[in-house]
C-alpha cells in the first residue's frame, strides 16, 4: 500500500486539500480529537504518516513512505536523497538575512568579519556567507532566533520569513533574501523509477491539479 508522509504545521491543511483532489483523503488528521500518527485514507488506497516537517524527507529517503510533502527550505537545508517532483505552489516563504533596524547594516557585506549569525538553518547560512567570502560564526538556535540580535548575541539571523510581521514587531528588518520556498512533492527514488503502487498516475494527477489551480 502506498504511504505518504505529511508535515505537521502550516502545510498540513493545504497538503490534505490537494491530496483530496487526487482521491486520497487524510482529513482525519485535522480532527482535533485525533491522536493517531498513521491512518488509512477513507478509500483504503494509501496510508498517511503525520510527522514533523523536518522528518518528512527522512521517511521518504529511507523508504518508509513513497511520497511526501515538505517545504523547499527543508530540502535545501538537509539535502536528502529524494526525487523532487512538483512545486505545489503553496506555503510560500523566503529565507532571509535580518538585522536590528537600529543597526548600521544594510547589506550582508556590511556585517563584520567573524561576527555572529544565529540560525536554525545552519547549512544554508554557512553556504550563503561562504559564497560571499565573508567569514562569520554560525550560532545554531532552534527557538526564537530573533532574540539573537535583540540580546546582542549575534549581529544577524538567517531565518524563514512569510509576512515579516514577527521581524517588525521585534525591531528587525530583512537585508537580503537567500531563496524563496514553497511546498514540494517528493518521492523515494527507487519507488519513483519502478512506479511502485502506480505512483506515476498519482503524480500526474497532482501536476494536473496544480496547473488547474493556477
Amino acid at each position: 500500500m502506498l504511504t505518504v508522509a505529511l508535515p505537521k504545521g502550516e502545510l498540513l491543511k493545504h497538503s490534505i486539500r490537494l491530496l483530496q483532489t487526487v482521491g486520497l483523503d487524510f482529513s482525519a488528521f485535522l480532527d482535533s480529537g485525533n491522536r493517531q500518527l498513521q491512518i488509512t485514507d477513507t478509500n483504503g488506497i494509501a496510508k498517511g504518516l503525520l510527522v514533523r516537517a523536518q522528518d518528512v524527507p527522512v521517511y521518504v529517503e529511507y523508504g518508509q513512505a513513497q511520497l511526501g510533502i515538505v517545504g523547499y527550505d527543508v530540502l535545501r537545508e538537509k539535502k536528502p536523497q529524494v526525487a523532487q517532483l512538483v512545486d505545489l505552489r503553496f506555503g510560500y516563504c523566503r529565507m532571509s538575512v535580518a538585522v536590528k533596524q537600529s543597526s548600521s547594516y544594510r547589506s550582508p557585506l556590511d556585517l563584520p568579519a567573524h561576527g555572529r549569525v544565529a540560525s536554525k538553518y545552519v547549512n544554508c547560512a554557512r553556504e550563503y556567507f561562504h559564497s560571499l567570502d565573508l567569514p562569520v560564526e554560525i550560532v545554531p538556535l532552534y527557538g526564537s532566533v530573533e532574540l539573537g540580535p535583540i540580546t546582542g548575541m549575534s549581529e544577524a539571523i538567517v531565518d524563514l520569513v512569510s509576512t515579516g510581521r514577527t521581524l517588525r514587531e521585534n525591531g528587525l528588518m530583512e537585508i537580503a533574501t537567500l531563496y524563496e520556498s514553497t511546498a514540494r512533492l517528493i518521492a523515494h527514488p527507487l519507488s519513483y523509477r519502478m512506479n511502485t503502487d502506480n505512483l506515476s498516475n498519482l503524480i500526474a494527477n497532482v501536476r494536473e491539479a496544480i496547473l488547474a489551480a493556477v
